[in-house]
């Protein structure tokens, strides 16, 4: 049976839901009903939530919980992702699994709360130092939210890495009918023999650690957790091409910008226009074979990106058409969003 309800609090519960059972974060809008949630539902299922001192200090306590094997999330908003940023490249080192959710809102700076997708290089391009990435969904939908969230603890611990939730006011404020899924069994969940949970002794101690003095050593390392993302590209990419058959141009969009160009669409073909959406799902791995296949059609003429930044995935559009076709930008900021009409009158006029 579907529900009514709003994005961040539709999130919180399927996460739970997924097995989350801790949680750490600070308030920031406009995520604030994801933790607001979480204080109220995780301990009625045995879990832990606790508003920590500051971001910093929540990313840390997601650092001690997944290596003691919990199943741990954080969420936060854009300045408060950029001060996890260190203990997110310590957990990646680790190569520990957690859930992290960024509701971006405008910037730079402070910026302000309104919605915004200019946080795309920091999600996809590592954010933090060092040589790393994480598994990055930019969800469209409320259900798509859900459903994401949901396996995104699965993900993770396959993987042993984080798995960010890519979204924006928008996608965090709108209210959506949601068929929210069942509880999964933990007992159904992996056994992590890697855990410091008590269990390792004298031969068979188990460390965390992302310190690695010698060189060798930590090359060994990056090249283990570069196969890994190679298998992420081969195995999780997610994509919706939607009309693109007889598409002469393709707009490439994620998240809630994708509704909106969906929209446009519609309208572009009701003037005879054909246009079509590419809808990366996966923002990292980038589904760049499934653009570079669609440059080659003689079909396509040329790619638009719509982006609420001053174009950042575009960047990742432009390698993987490869100068086969002719790639533009349009976008709006600070807040702003566009309208399906914007966006049809950027193509009407060529742009």
């Amino acid at each position: 049976m579907k529900k009514l309800m709003k994005g961040n609090e539709a999130i919180a519960e399927a996460a739970i839901r997924g097995g989350c059972r801790a949680f750490f974060g600070y308030p920031i809008t406009p995520q604030n009903e994801i933790p607001e949630y979480l204080s109220k539902r995780l301990p009625e299922v045995g879990g832990v939530f606790i508003q920590s001192e500051s971001e910093v200090a929540a990313i840390n306590m997601v650092y001690g919980a997944a290596g003691s094997g919990a199943r741990a999330m954080t969420s936060s908003s854009s300045p408060g992702i950029s001060l996890k940023q260190e203990g997110i490249s310590y957990i990646c080192g680790a190569e520990l699994p957690c859930v992290i959710v960024n509701m971006v809102r405008g910037g730079p700076g402070l910026g302000g709360i309104q919605p915004a997708q200019s946080d795309y290089f920091q999600a996809v391009k590592g954010g933090g130092h060092g040589d790393y990435h994480m598994l990055v969904y930019g969800p469209g939908t409320v259900q798509e939210a859900v459903d994401l969230i949901y396996d995104a603890f699965d993900k993770a611990d396959q993987y042993r890495m984080p798995v960010m939730i890519l979204g924006d006011g928008m996608l965090g404020q709108i209210m959506e009918a949601v068929e929210i899924p069942e509880f999964k069994d933990p007992a159904t969940f992996p056994k992590k023999e890697w855990a410091t949970d008590g269990t390792g002794f004298g031969a068979n101690r188990r460390i965390i650690n992302s310190l690695y003095i010698e060189p060798d050593v930590l090359e060994e390392i990056n090249h283990r957790l570069f196969a890994r993302y190679a298998e992420l590209a081969e195995k999780e990419l997610k994509y919706e091409a939607y009309m693109c058959d007889d598409a002469e141009v393709v707009l490439v969009a994620y998240g809630t910008v994708a509704r909106i160009s969906k929209s446009a669409v519609h309208t572009l073909r009701e003037m005879g226009i054909k246009a079509g959406l590419f809808r990366p799902v996966t923002l990292y791995p980038f589904p760049e074979k499934q653009i570079a296949a669609l440059a080659a059609k003689e079909s396509v003429k040329r790619f638009v990106t719509i982006e609420l930044s001053m174009g950042q995935m575009i960047e990742d559009v432009r390698l993987a058409v490869n100068g086969a076709k002719p790639v533009s930008f349009f976008g709006r900021t600070g807040g702003n969003v566009m309208t399906p009409d914007d966006i049809v009158a950027v193509i009407k006029e060529g742009k």
